[in-house]
């Protein structure tokens, strides 16, 4: 059997940058095994796996570690190689996860867009793991699909320093790390060792959480957010009706065929 396979940066106009996902076309016929061997192979944040045709494809994510229930810059990335390259006569995708249900994505200008399901974290007291894992204690937190840590500024969002073996232990697998922004909205980190992954470099399901605490906070529906990875990464946000609007370039850096697997 052979695949197409796609490495693309996305949220990023420019090679290198943002956060690559390995975008795998036609694997349906592929065990799990199978699929867990791939991404631990391409070593790269999130793997996507998706299969399908005239607009509706089936969706999976792998970590070289384990399968997740929603990862949004590999969907990014999907949605490009189907909108630029498997059908690009189209102008949107709809995906459907066995765990998270259907994702639809779009063209938006000159990006991609895609809108994945919103998150209501409430306030919580920081656990210990937490404050330690992070090194300092957050101005405020929160729970929902992340942890939400909260900082007064974004200085203290980009030294954070963190102990990843102490925040693999907290009962939730990611932590978003947060402050208003000078230069965007708002900054963050995104961190998920539990899931193989220590430092995401450009979440863009972090924004589940992220984006309605920050339009609650500013009162708007439209923002912009920066992630302080090394790599780093930029996104347009928008609140809706169906969910959260997460908008950016991707820029594909090579494409192949996927043999012997």
């Amino acid at each position: 059997m052979k695949n197409d396979i796609f490495w693309v940066d996305a949220f990023s106009a420019e090679p290198f940058g943002g956060n690559p996902a390995v975008v795998c076309v036609g694997t349906d016929g592929l065990s799990d095994v199978q699929l867990q061997h791939l991404a631990n192979e391409f070593n790269v944040s999130e793997s996507v796996f998706i299969a399908g045709g005239d607009g509706e494809y089936s969706i999976r994510w792998f970590t070289p570690t384990k399968e997740l229930a929603l990862v949004g810059h590999a969907t990014l990335a999907a949605a490009h190689v189907v909108l630029s390259v498997l059908e690009p006569d189209r102008s949107e995708v709809q995906f459907t996860s066995p765990i998270s249900g259907q994702l639809a994505a779009y063209r938006d200008e000159a990006n991609v867009a895609i809108v994945l399901p919103a998150d209501d974290p409430v306030a919580s007291e920081p656990p210990a793991a937490l404050i330690q894992g992070l090194g300092r204690t957050p101005a405020s937190t929160l729970k929902g699909r992340h942890y939400v840590a909260v900082f007064d500024d974004p200085e203290e969002v980009a030294a954070l320093e963190p102990k990843f073996d102490v925040l693999e232990t907290l009962d939730l697998p990611t932590i978003a790390v947060t402050a208003r922004g000078h230069e965007s909205d708002y900054v963050l980190r995104f961190f998920a060792p539990a899931n193989g992954v220590p430092e995401d470099p450009v979440s863009g399901v972090a924004q589940c959480s992220l984006m309605p605490y920050w339009a609650s906070k500013l009162a708007r529906a439209e923002l912009t957010s920066r992630q302080l990875s090394p790599k780093g990464g930029e996104m347009n946000c928008k609140m809706l009706d169906e969910g959260v609007q997460i908008a950016g370039p991707c820029c594909m850096i090579f494409s192949g065929v996927l043999e012997n697997c």
